[in-house]
């Protein structure tokens, strides 16, 4: 069986879809955009389940999903999708004094990813995650 494709340009559409994300939050460089990024999903993944943290992974990018995944406490205690500006400063915590993330940091990455994979297979995910899930990732 040959590689699947999404695997073999991984790095491409990954780099692709950071560039994305830094232009659309008007950030300078990448690893600003990396920064937000990270921050957006762990603050994602802290509202979930173990179970739907890993149906959600299951329609991410190669990287996103290992990005998502990467240093996870599953025994955190899970958090509740609050207002907008709250889950922003949580986003905007991360790297506290290396964090650039503008208050539209979650709209920006939700945008940027929707542009850089099926946007048709994170709806379909999103309509059985909890209440808040696709509030979350809206644009």
């Amino acid at each position: 069986m040959p590689i699947p494709m999404d695997l073999q340009h991984a790095t491409e559409d990954f780099e692709r879809f950071l560039a994305d994300a830094r232009d659309t939050a008007s950030l300078g460089t990448r690893n600003q955009a990396y920064t937000m990024v990270d921050g957006v999903l762990r603050v994602s993944r802290r509202r979930l389940s173990l179970e739907d943290a890993i149906r959600f992974a299951g329609v991410l990018p190669p990287v996103l999903r290992a990005i998502f995944v990467a240093d996870w406490d599953p025994a955190e205690p899970r958090r509740t999708f609050t207002d907008r500006a709250a889950l922003t400063a949580e986003v905007q915590d991360l790297r506290r004094h290396h964090n650039f993330a503008p208050a539209s940091a979650i709209a920006d990455v939700a945008a940027a990813l929707r542009r850089n994979m099926e946007a048709e297979k994170l709806d379909r995910i999103l309509a059985i995650l909890p209440e808040g899930a696709a509030g979350f990732w809206a644009v």
